[in-house]
C-alpha cells in the first residue's frame, strides 16, 4: 500500500521562502570575485608595450620642452661637436666650487675639549663633592669648572647618594608582583649574555 504524506501549506510556503532567499544570495554583482578576476585578464594596450627588443640600450627621456644645448647630455654629443667645449667651460672646478659656496653660520658654537684643569682644581672638585653631594652635584661642578659631567664622575663619586638611591629602588621593588620581578630577572640574564658567543 502506497501512502503519500500531505505537507501543510505553512511548511510549503516557508520552504519556498528559504529557497528564494538562497537564490537571492547567489546572485553576483560587479564587485564579485569572478568579474574582478576577469578584469585583471584584460590585455594591456599596445602603447604600454616596449617597441624595441630586449637589447641593451640607453633610454634618454628629455623633458617635454624645446631642445636646449645646455641640457643635452655630454654622452649624446659627437666627439667633434663644439658644444663639448661649452660643457667643460660651464662645469666649475672643485677649487672654485669650494671657494664660492659658503656654509651658513653654526647654530651653536663648536665644542672643543679643554684640558685646563690642574691638580688643585681636581682636589677642589673632590672636596666640594665630599662636603655636600646634594648641593654640589655633577651638573653644578661641571658648570663651575667648565668641564663635562663625565669628567666629574671620573674625578670623584658620592657613595652615600648611590646607597640612598639603591635603598629607594629596593623599596619600589618590594611593591612589584611576581610577573614584573621575573621579567626584570630575565632582563638581567639577557644583559649578561650580551656580547657572548652563542
Amino acid at each position: 500500500m502506497h501512502t503519500s504524506l500531505r505537507i501543510p501549506h505553512s511548511l510549503r510556503t516557508n520552504g519556498q521562502q528559504c529557497l528564494h532567499s538562497l537564490q537571492q544570495q547567489q546572485c553576483r554583482h560587479v564587485s564579485s570575485f569572478r568579474r574582478t578576476k576577469k578584469m585583471l585578464l584584460v590585455q594591456p594596450d599596445q602603447s604600454f608595450k616596449s617597441t624595441t627588443g630586449s637589447q641593451d640600450h640607453i633610454i634618454y627621456n628629455p623633458p617635454s620642452s624645446a631642445p636646449n644645448v645646455y641640457h643635452t647630455p655630454l654622452k649624446f654629443l659627437p666627439k667633434d661637436d663644439p658644444r663639448r667645449r661649452l660643457h667643460t667651460l660651464l662645469r666649475p672646478t672643485s677649487a672654485s666650487a669650494s671657494s664660492t659656496t659658503a656654509l651658513p653660520p653654526a647654530v651653536r658654537p663648536v665644542y672643543e675639549k679643554k684640558y685646563h684643569l690642574k691638580e688643585a682644581d681636581i682636589a677642589e672638585i673632590r672636596r666640594l663633592r665630599a662636603e655636600d653631594p646634594r648641593q654640589w652635584t655633577r651638573v653644578r661642578l661641571a658648570e663651575k669648572f667648565e668641564c663635562s659631567q663625565f669628567f666629574v664622575s671620573l674625578c670623584c663619586s658620592a657613595p652615600q647618594i648611590k646607597d640612598e638611591r639603591n635603598a629607594e629602588l629596593e623599596k619600589i621593588k618590594e611593591k612589584w608582583g611576581r610577573t614584573k620581578t621575573e621579567a626584570r630577572e630575565d632582563r638581567q640574564t639577557r644583559k649578561q649574555s650580551w656580547g657572548k658567543a652563542v
